[in-house]
C-alpha cells in the first residue's frame, strides 16, 4: 500500500493527528513552516517545501482544512509525487467572494487577523473552541483533546500565522480541482463552523474520482472528535487504491 503523509491546518501542528499515530504509524507526519518548531517561509514557498518533503515513490497525501488546499495545490504543481489525496475539512477557496458564497465571511477573518495581530496567547484556545463547535463534547472531553492534541511547547510562530493567513486569504483553487488526476477522498463535518459542508460537497462534486462522506454531529475536525470511525473510514477507502 502507498505511504500515507499528513498535513495539519492552520495554527496546529502535526500533534493534532495523535490519535491517527497508533493506527498509521508508519505514516510521515509533516509540519507546516512555522508552525511545530519548523522554521519560517514566504507563503510562496510553503507548497514547495513541504512536496520536497514527500517520499520519492507517489503517496496518499491526507490534507486537513489548510493542510488540504495545500495538499490540492502539491498535486497540481507535483503530479508525479501524489497517488491519491484526502482532504478533510477543506475547501478550494476560503475567503467568501461574490461567486464563492461557502467562503468564510469577512467578520470572522477579521477576527483570526485581529487575534494574530496583537499576539494573544488565547488564539490558540479560541481557535480550537471553533474547530470543536458542533461536536458537542462534554467539558472534560475538550479538556482532554486540547491537553492531547496541541503542541503547546512549540506554538507556531507569528510569522507562521500571519503567513498561515496569507494564504488562506490569497489562495483560489476552484479552476484545478477537476484536473485533479488522482483517486481523492473528501471528508467534512455536517457542523463544521470554520469551513461550510457546501464547500465539501463542492470538491466532490467537482473531482472527478472523488468520494464523499460526512460525518453528522462533528465540526471542523472529525479525525479528532470522531476518530474511530474517521480511521475506519479512511482505511477502508484506503486499500481500494
Amino acid at each position: 500500500m502507498k505511504q500515507l503523509v499528513f498535513l495539519h491546518g492552520w495554527a496546529q501542528s502535526q500533534q493534532i493527528w495523535y490519535q491517527q499515530h497508533e493506527t498509521f504509524p508508519d505514516a510521515l507526519y509533516l509540519n507546516l513552516p512555522g508552525h511545530g518548531g519548523s522554521d519560517d517561509l514566504t507563503p510562496d514557498a510553503w507548497a514547495g517545501i513541504l512536496a520536497e518533503q514527500l517520499p520519492a515513490e507517489p503517496c496518499v497525501l491526507v490534507g486537513w482544512s489548510l493542510g488540504g488546499m495545500l495538499a490540492l495545490q502539491i498535486a497540481r504543481s507535483f503530479p508525479d509525487r501524489i497517488a491519491a489525496l484526502a482532504l478533510v475539512s477543506t475547501t478550494p477557496c476560503f475567503r467568501s467572494k461574490p461567486d464563492w458564497k461557502p467562503g468564510c465571511d469577512q467578520s470572522l477573518f477579521a477576527a483570526f487577523e485581529e487575534a494574530v495581530a496583537s499576539g494573544s496567547g488565547r488564539l490558540l484556545n479560541r481557535f480550537f473552541a471553533l474547530m470543536l463547535h458542533g461536536d458537542g463534547l462534554s467539558r472534560s472531553d475538550y479538556n482532554m483533546l486540547a491537553k492531547q492534541a496541541v503542541d503547546r511547547k512549540h506554538p507556531p510562530s507569528s510569522a507562521g500565522l500571519s503567513n498561515g493567513l496569507e494564504l488562506l486569504e490569497s489562495m483560489d483553487l476552484r479552476q484545478c480541482v477537476a484536473e485533479v488526476p488522482v483517486p481523492t477522498l473528501v471528508v467534512h463535518g455536517e457542523q463544521d463552523a470554520i469551513v461550510s459542508t457546501d464547500s465539501g460537497r463542492w470538491l466532490a462534486e467537482s473531482i472527478p474520482d472523488s468520494h464523499l462522506r460526512l460525518f453528522q454531529n462533528c465540526g471542523h475536525a472529525p479525525f479528532l472528535t470522531q476518530p474511530e470511525i474517521f480511521n475506519r473510514t479512511f482505511i477502508n477507502w484506503w486499500q481500494t487504491l
